[in-house]
């Protein structure tokens, strides 16, 4: 399941990530809300905070985020991923030297600072 995390300025799409997330979770929680932050201010900053495993994620999902990805490439500003784990918060690091915005992985124990970090502009 996929659900917003409000209080953040209106350019921050954050998400909380729990249990078994689907392919719905992108067509009615994700996707709008980017849609949205694109339309009104061009670029996004985005949070996912991993209270899930990966193992978790559907191939419908997988999927639906590979080509969020895509469509929004030169429209990310920031995206930042909180994990419990160390490899997934590695992964990002090295990941977002491969795209046009700033990526930085984070533990759960640094979530205010990703917090932090992704509300500023």
């Amino acid at each position: 399941m996929i659900e917003t995390i409000s209080g953040f300025p209106p350019y921050v799409a954050a998400f909380n990530a729990t249990e078994n997330i689907t392919g719905k979770d992108y067509d009615e929680i994700i996707n709008p809300l980017v849609s949205k932050i694109y339309k009104e201010h061009g670029k996004i900053n985005y949070l996912l905070v991993l209270n899930t495993s990966l193992s978790n994620y559907s191939l419908e999902a997988w999927l639906k985020d590979a080509l969020l990805g895509f469509v929004y490439f030169t429209e990310w500003k920031k995206i930042g991923i909180v994990s419990n784990q160390k490899s997934i918060k590695n992964f990002t690091d090295l990941f977002g030297h491969l795209l046009p915005g700033t990526t930085k992985g984070f533990l759960m124990e640094d979530l205010d600072e990703a917090k932090l970090w992704i509300a500023a502009k």
